[in-house]
């Protein structure tokens, strides 16, 4: 994209549609795998209920020490008093213990002797549940965190797969408006903290809501007067969280567009690592790194000192709840209307009461980030393509290659000055039609509209006859070969990148297309030949041997249409002869757009296009737009006769 275009672009960039209920719409993923969804809530469900019974088993084992010692101790104090005197002390036993007041002292120590019998028994028993339900606690939590974990990295991979899906699917305008770095954090980064939550922080909000609920249950059907004392906490807890959460879910979607520029800043520098090392730039860069390091930081600060004052504020509300159960049940025990294992039993359920309280912090920490960065995915997959098969189109057949441009004007995003301004042309079946002209002269924008990278403003663009609007994509671009001017590599080997448009193609095909673009000689001096590895972008091949193999790729895929993006410009002379004198013969057939710096390149075109901002000026053949054509004869002279001239001078010398 040239430079006067790309800053167009990004004064009339619009504003982002913001996803909402993003959370909601990536927690519908789990629908899908149905009944396997559901296993980590029915396991979550027994894990709950076998905790809440732990409490009630404690206060046995407790009243069963309790009533045993108290009972020995009645039994040997009945002993020493006197016969005359057990009488006037029975009542008072009675009374203390909780029997009933008509029993006679031999019924009294008849109930005495069987809790202290009974005591050793009721505690075994007592001690055996616990073990039992901690065993089913253990298994039922296991099997809950594995299948939470399952069914998160499932949605985790359809959310990616959706969204990288979805990124391949959109057009370029929408690659224009978007940096690299923000696309790659919210396919990594973002869809882990979504994981995250599903898999953890859904099963907590889950787990804490049935632990309250059982909780509030069991403690107001054990002791309704020592529930209402911690009652009014719990309405004061719920609206502190409902403000934390939405308080903290903005701040935590900074955070993530400042890592976004963070990652995008990271991700240019290694992509012009060395750029940047040839102009010394590394200091600069440095401090920019830092800068943007610096906002995320800061903004994260501020995250955390959010929550720095919510953790101790839930504490102290947990403090005081604590503190009412002390008093009140307190009082409870002296009044003997509270046996000591009731109240141990009522602290424990107490602090299953205040235990999902507390969970809540971490919960909204999580629902946050991850609320923020499903938003953010689903903006990614709500994103409209401008470029879209309409629903009656129909596939392209077999072209013979008659391309005709009426009228067709272009903006980008559909505003602003027009880059390309009523282009009239026709390239007929296997003519070679040349794109001349300065930067910014339309030249590129002109390829980009013939597969449908963008579509006009104005005007329509058809091959054959066929709108190319009222055909599909996928039929429409499988017909067209392309070598753009940045080329671009594959990590993986030469062959795969040959094969990339033909992947079933046989090595003979391969080997042809490689001869044809002068590509087969440099490829079988490797000692792996075409398995030879090919570094991430082409890194460890030579510009003129990363765009010979670019070419043989088109070649491949033996396209109607031909585009060759200034196809030859690095490449030395020698190489450029050789590969042109393929390309002319390859060209023949097929109809070729060519654009070149070098009008060596285009001499022989059939037609050959003088843009000037976005208007074409002037079109023929090179003999005749030398003679009629000021602009034409000017590139002419600046490039041929200045040619000659040093050819004159190295002679001389």
């Amino acid at each position: 994209m040239q430079a006067t275009q790309l800053r167009k672009i990004t004064q009339r960039r619009p504003e982002r549609t913001k996803s909402k209920g993003g959370m909601g719409r990536a927690i519908k993923y789990l629908t899908s795998y149905k009944r396997q969804a559901a296993l980590p809530y029915l396991f979550l469900i027994i894990a709950t209920l076998s905790q809440l019974a732990v409490p009630n088993m404690i206060r046995r084992v407790i009243d069963a020490v309790t009533s045993g010692y108290i009972a020995d101790q009645i039994l040997g104090a009945l002993e020493k008093i006197p016969a005359g005197f057990v009488g006037a002390a029975v009542p008072k036993i009675l009374d203390v213990m909780q029997y009933p007041a008509e029993w006679t002292a031999d019924q009294l120590k008849v109930q005495l002797e069987a809790d202290f019998n009974n005591a050793p028994q009721l505690l075994i028993n007592a001690i055996v549940a616990i073990l039992v339900f901690a065993v089913l606690r253990g298994v039922f939590a296991f099997l809950q965190a594995y299948w939470a974990e399952k069914n998160s990295q499932a949605v985790a991979y359809d959310l990616r797969n959706d969204l990288y899906s979805k990124i391949q699917t959109l057009s370029f305008s929408y690659h224009d408006k978007n940096q690299t770095g923000q696309l790659m954090i919210r396919a990594t980064d973002d869809v882990e903290k979504v994981r995250l939550f599903i898999g953890q922080g859904l099963l907590q909000l889950v787990g804490a809501f049935i632990l309250l609920v059982g909780t509030i249950i069991i403690l107001f059907s054990t002791n309704a007067p020592l529930a209402w004392s911690v009652m009014p906490i719990l309405p004061v807890a719920l609206v502190l969280f409902v403000f934390f959460a939405g308080a903290s879910r903005p701040m935590f979607a900074q955070v993530q567009q400042k890592l976004s520029a963070l990652n995008t800043v990271l991700q240019e520098n290694l992509a012009g690592i060395k750029v940047i090392k040839a102009f010394t730039r590394e200091r600069q860069q440095q401090e920019k790194f830092k800068a943007r390091a610096d906002d995320t930081m800061e903004q994260a600060i501020k995250l955390s000192r959010l929550f720095t004052f919510m953790f101790p504020l839930v504490f102290m509300i947990a403090n005081l709840g604590q503190a009412a159960i002390l008093y009140v049940g307190g009082k409870a025990i002296m009044a003997g209307t509270l046996s000591l294992g009731e109240w141990q039993e009522f602290s424990m359920y107490l602090m299953y009461l205040f235990m999902p309280i507390m969970m809540m912090g971490m919960i909204i920490t999580q629902f946050g980030q991850a609320s923020a960065s499903a938003d953010r995915i689903f903006e990614i997959l709500d994103a409209k393509n401008d470029i879209t098969d309409k629903p009656t189109a129909s596939k392209l057949p077999a072209v013979t290659g008659n391309v005709k441009f009426e009228d067709v004007t272009f903006r980008y995003f559909g505003g602003g000055d027009p880059v390309l301004s009523n282009v009239t042309f026709e390239a007929k079946s296997g003519e070679t039609i040349a794109l001349l002209g300065a930067t910014g002269s339309g030249k590129t924008t002109i390829i980009n509209l013939l597969p449908r990278f963008y579509d006009p403003t104005e005007g329509k663009i058809t091959i054959d006859g066929h709108d190319l609007r009222d055909v599909t994509l996928e039929s429409l671009r499988s017909q067209i070969g392309i070598v753009l001017q940045e080329t671009t590599l594959f990590s993986g080997s030469i062959r795969d990148n040959i094969a990339f448009g033909k992947p079933d193609a046989s090595q003979e095909e391969i080997e042809a297309a490689a001869q044809a673009a002068q590509a087969h000689d440099f490829i079988m001096s490797f000692p792996e030949g075409y398995n030879t590895h090919v570094g991430e972008r082409g890194t460890t091949l030579s510009g003129g041997q990363k765009q010979r193999v670019a070419i043989a790729r088109a070649l491949l895929l033996n396209p109607r249409i031909l585009i060759l993006d200034d196809s030859t410009s690095s490449v030395d002379l020698n190489t450029e002869a050789a590969i042109q004198s393929a390309l002319d013969i390859l060209m023949k057939g097929r109809t070729s757009f060519v654009i070149a710096q070098r009008i060596s390149t285009v001499m022989n075109a059939d037609k050959i296009l003088v843009l000037e901002k976005g208007k074409v000026v002037a079109m023929g053949k090179h003999a005749d737009l030398l003679e009629d054509d000021p602009i034409y004869a000017e590139i002419y002279n600046s490039q041929i006769l200045a040619h000659e001239h040093e050819h004159e001078k190295e002679g001389a010398l």
